[in-house]
Order: structure tokens, then sequence, then C-alpha cells
């Protein structure tokens, strides 16, 4: 796998694209799709794109850049229809190309098919062999294609032809038996929005790795990421989509299927620490709730001598209240940051992204001048940006720097669908706590528990039958993960003797 200069240089997780799909009656879809794509758009900034149906044509329009830049009233009014499904990208696996934008859309004999979709299917390799077998072609080669295209090969085919037997099409509805075979295809990791004709559908992997929640308004029915962006379009939150479930949306209602035996859930728990927006909830507890007590937590675990604290703007602000809360320690703005720069890590060398940190944060000297701060943030991958903040709050007069992360060290990669570093880039996995803080240039430094990070959640949000996904920190991944995996070259794919724990 060819790993983009976008990625290599990330010294955070990067979001992993977010979803939207909707039925609305008696509006256009589309523009209800681009303003709850807006709400998603923390999720992937690279591409975005909107495919439509108005019950007898399907319309697609995608692009290069944010939900803003790339549609306009113009482009919205041509994309007919009450169906709708949108996506915002950024790439863990596919190359940052036009190409692998989503969604895509094709026609098939059942009609149009349009697919988009959040994750990655961990056995794509073996399943992109077996489309090849068949004589189906592929637009992409394996080290630069999307899943994406894997998938919608996959639902534009019949059961018969991946071997299952010949399904009874539920209510008449031949999509689901498809949306079938690709549940016992793929274990994971994947949240799906399909466009056909006359519906919507939304699925998820039997493991409910990544985020889909359902909404519903006067009028409607909506499917996204994040419940926030349902809040976008006015719409209620109603509940979280289950593990190996399909839900078809259409003019009559909602209706689910069975679609997989759910396995033992393993939702992650990256996106309470860092992905999820903080007004996102799920089943009655808020993305914030939960960042504010891996705070606290992580004050308990690791008190600090100081007369400040702050965080990382912005994610990891409400971390860092939680740790004043719960320590009594002041919290304050000590670091300002500049959101019409870019992120930092697509800058091609070391010099360019020290002076694209120094772009994007500038220390709040009258704060900082002879104080001892607290420095919170939700993570550290390759360590570069930390060391640079450190240095930031020192010339900004900073007496004593002491850096808390709201998460234990990240010491694997992931293949569930978010974009982790490799292990030779992994800082945590390179060095013990005492290297990197003397990498990081911090007086002192503590990473919260993984045991702490798991009480901390369990406080505030539902905790899924089976508990989370763990795997970047733990090295336990929850899926089996096949043998191409391991034969991979490339550096990230060496797991040096690392293999499934269930």
């Amino acid at each position: 796998m060819r790993v983009p200069m976008a990625r290599r240089e990330a010294d955070h997780p990067r979001e992993s694209c977010g979803i939207v799909g909707l039925c609305s009656e008696g509006r256009p879809a589309a523009p209800l799709a681009m303003m709850a794509l807006c709400a998603l758009q923390h999720r992937g900034q690279e591409s975005a794109g909107i495919a439509t149906s108005d019950g007898h044509v399907a319309y697609l329009h995608k692009g290069m850049g944010l939900v803003s830049q790339v549609f306009h009233e113009g482009i919205l009014r041509s994309l007919r229809g009450h169906l709708a499904i949108g996506h915002t990208r950024y790439s863990t696996t596919g190359v940052a190309h036009l190409q692998n934008a989503q969604p895509f859309l094709s026609e098939t004999l059942l009609g149009p098919l349009g697919i988009a979709h959040n994750g990655n299917l961990v056995n794509a390799l073996p399943l992109r062999r077996r489309l090849l077998e068949r004589g189906v072609g592929l637009s992409s080669g394996s080290d630069s294609g999307s899943d994406s295209e894997l998938i919608l090969q996959i639902l534009a085919s019949p059961p018969e032809a991946w071997g299952f037997a010949a399904a009874v099409e539920l209510e008449g509805d031949p999509w689901v038996s498809r949306l079938r075979s690709l549940l016992r295809l793929s274990p994971g990791a994947y949240a799906l929005v399909v466009l056909t004709r006359e519906a919507i559908y939304a699925v998820r992997d039997p493991y409910g790795f990544r985020p889909l929640c359902l909404g519903e308004w006067e009028g409607g029915y909506a499917v996204a990421s994040e419940s926030c962006a349902l809040s976008m379009i006015g719409a209620r939150y109603v509940r979280e989509i289950a593990p190996g479930e399909i839900v078809r949306l259409d003019p009559r209602g909602i209706t689910s299927f069975a679609g997989g035996v759910p396995s033992s859930p393993a939702f992650c728990i990256f996106e309470y620490v860092y992905f999820m927006r903080p007004d996102s909830e799920r089943e009655g507890g808020t993305v914030y709730s939960a960042r504010l007590a891996l705070g606290r937590q992580l004050a308990r675990e690791a008190p600090a001598e100081a007369d400040l604290v702050i965080g990382v703007p912005d994610s990891a602000t409400a971390h860092a209240i939680g740790y004043s809360l719960e320590s009594g320690i002041p919290f304050v703005e000590g670091l300002l940051k500049n959101r019409y720069i870019g992120r930092t890590f697509i800058q091609p060398d070391d010099q360019a992204r020290r002076w694209g940190v120094r772009l994007k944060y500038s220390p709040l000297r009258e704060v900082l001048q002879g104080r001892r701060v607290v420095l919170v943030d939700d993570s550290v991958v390759r360590g570069h940006t930390t060391r640079q903040l450190v240095q930031l709050l020192r010339e900004g007069g900073a007496l004593e720097v002491h850096l808390r992360i709201a998460s234990p060290p990240i010491r694997h990669p992931c293949f569930m669908g978010i974009d982790m570093a490799t292990y030779e880039e992994l800082i945590a996995h390179r060095l013990d706590e005492e290297g990197i803080r003397r990498f990081a240039g911090a007086d002192s430094l503590a990473f919260l528990s993984l045991e702490g990070m798991r009480r901390a959640i369990r406080e505030t949000m539902p905790v899924p039958e089976g508990g989370y996904c763990t795997a970047c920190f733990s090295g336990r991944y929850p899926v089996p993960l096949p043998e191409e995996i391991w034969r991979d070259p490339s550096p990230k794919l060496a797991f040096e003797g690392i293999r499934s724990v269930r």
C-alpha cells in the first residue's frame, strides 16, 4: 500500500469521512444533504459529493475541496429528486484524487446504484482478487484504489455470483439481499449509505466500528455519521443504526431488516476522544460530556503542580476543561488558533511543517509569562506537532510545561477506517514515556490509562455489548485480519508478529 504524502505527514489521526442519506417529501433533497455535509466537514476536507434520485433518473456531482467550494446554488438545482446521499472525504485508502471522491454512481440491471461509505474493508485485498478473477474490471489499482469501488461491484451482483444461495426477497426488495451479501463477505469496517431509484439504504458492519444514526422530521427521514448533521437539517435524533442492521428510507417510511448476525460490538472508542463533534450525541450521551469525563479522569491519574490549564484548540478544549474542573487549576486560553490556515501535515518537509505550526497556533504571552502550564492534548501520533507546541509555550514565557494526553499512547495502526501512522512512525511504538517527554521538551508527561479511558467513557456514554475497539492502543484487533495484511511489505503492515486477539 503506497501511503500518500498527506497521510505520511499527519501528526494526528485523520478523520475517516462523513456520510448522509435522506428521503425528503415535498422539497429537493440535495440542499438538505449539502447542509448535513457542512455539519460533518470535520470528518473530511479533501472532497465532497452528492448523488440524488427523482424516482426515475439519478444525478451526481462531486469535487475536490470543502463542501462550500464544491457546491453552489446552480449545482444544487441540477441535482433533482427527493432522495440523496452525500459524502465528505478524508482518504484512508485511495489517494486524494477526484477519481476516488464519493459517492460512486453506476448503472445496474436493477437501475442506478450510488454508494458512499465511511471506513475500510479489512479484507479488501482478497475481495479485489475475487472480483478480478470473475472478470470484473476495476478502475484503480490495489495501491491507490478506493474500497468504495469494491462495495459498488459487490452490490451490483446478485448473491449467487458470490456463491450464496438465491435469497428470498424481503418485501420484493432485491437490494436487501445484496446488502446481506456484503455483510457476509466483509466483517468490517464500514458504515454505508446506498442510493437506488426508489429508496435510500443504510447499513453498519456487524461489529459497528463506525458511527451511523437515524433521524426524522416532519416530511422526511435521514441517516448520518453523527447527530450534529441531523440537527443541522432540523431532524430529530431517533437512535443508532444497530451493528449488522439494514435500514430502508422511502416515502412510505422507515423499514428495518436484520442484515447479518451481529458480532461482539466494537465501536471505535477514538470517536469520543477526537473524531466526533462535541455536540453529537449517541443514545442519550453527548461527546462533550465524554470528553469532560476523560479530562477529569486524566487529572485524577496525573495531577500537576501548575498555575494554568490550557488545551490544544479545538479538539482538546473539552478535555482541558475537564482537567481544570477536577484539579481546580484555572482553565485559560493560552494558544490561539488561526482557523484560516490549512492543515499543517500536507507540508512537504520538516522546516515547512514547523512554519505551518507557527502559522496555525500563537502563544498568548500575557497569559503565559512566568506561569507553570498544563498543556492538554487529545492524542500524540508522531510527536512533531506536540514538540513544536511545547516550544511555542516556552517562547511565550511559560516557566514550566506539563504535558497531559487524554488518551493512552497510540502504539498500533488502525485498519478499521481511521488513518493512523505506520509502526515506524508512531512515536509511542519507538519510545517509552520518558523518551517521548524528552523528545517533546516537556517538564513532565503523562498519558491517560486504557482502563481510565474506558471508565470515563462508561460514566457518560452507553457502552455497546462487548465493548469498544481499542486496537490502536492495545494491539487487540477485534476482527481477524487476512493473511495478505501480514505479508504486505509496507511499513504500516509490518506487524512484527502481532495477530488478532479476540
